[in-house]
């Protein structure tokens, strides 16, 4: 079966820090990853390759320096990679990013499964995958932490706060997973040598006739940033101590009382 896996190259959120005057990101000297829900999208599709054979595309839309992302993701299994990047492109939203990768997806081929992780650990927003399959006019399964390929039907269990979900959809279909679903493989050294010779195609705008300018970038995207910023810090609390429970309780409700909070 051939499968295409949607990555997105992200800054590593443990390094991320914003600067107290701008609310900005400050990007400088933060190292950009795979991301993580991306990776277990990844190492699915792996899986199923190895199962009933066929091939993994993976795709990203960004800057030039995703095309390291996209060596790392054949570096772990994945055939071959696509670079979807343009500066018509700068600034799309959710919506205007799922019709680039969907006008893409199409130039591309046919897949039986596209694999996307739930969200990005940048937007998290979870709305890039759903969107995609809309744009195709297929069907779509959220959230998934297991799944079956039989023939032209997949089976998932969709991840609940309280527990699973069985659903079954026929082949083609968009699948974005969870965490939970696999550990990623590491790569050996072999396949890292390998993956950095690899060529990495580009498509740009240019490549995509059918694509509606007015639907990307900037000018097409329905929602916009208006400011980053950083939480207020909160107070530190009181701690009581006393000798006995009661003269905790009674050192408390003072407290209260006089915070005119009873």
């Amino acid at each position: 079966m051939d499968i295409l896996v949607c990555v997105k190259q992200v800054p590593d959120t443990s390094e991320i820090r914003i600067d107290p005057v701008t609310n900005t990101l400050i990007r400088s000297g933060v190292p950009s990853i795979v991301n993580p829900f991306d990776a277990n999208a990844l190492e699915a599709a792996v899986q199923l390759k190895e199962a009933h054979g066929g091939s993994v595309t993976v795709i990203s839309m960004g800057p030039q320096q995703a095309k390291n992302a996209l060596k790392e993701c054949i570096s772990l299994g994945a055939d071959k990679a696509v670079l979807i990047s343009d500066r018509l492109f700068g600034g799309s939203d959710t919506l205007a990013t799922s019709y680039i990768l969907a006008n893409a997806i199409k130039k591309l081929g046919k897949f039986d499964l596209i694999l996307c992780g739930k969200q990005a650990i940048d937007g998290d927003t979870g709305q890039v995958g759903p969107e995609i399959a809309e744009h195709l006019g297929i069907a779509q399964l959220t959230y998934v932490a297991k799944l079956e390929v039989k023939g032209e039907v997949i089976t998932v269990q969709r991840e609940h706060d309280e527990g699973y979900e069985i659903v079954e959809a026929k082949l083609p279909a968009v699948v974005t997973v969870v965490k939970s679903i696999n550990k990623p493989r590491y790569p050996s050294i072999k396949s890292k040598l390998a993956a950095n010779k690899a060529v990495i195609d580009v498509i740009t705008a240019a490549d995509l006739p059918e694509i509606n300018i007015e639907k990307i970038g900037l000018k097409g995207s329905p929602t916009k940033v208006k400011k980053t910023f950083t939480p207020p810090r909160k107070e530190s609390g009181v701690r009581i101590c006393e000798d006995t429970g009661s003269g905790c309780a009674l050192k408390l409700f003072e407290k209260l009382v006089a915070a005119k909070l009873v």
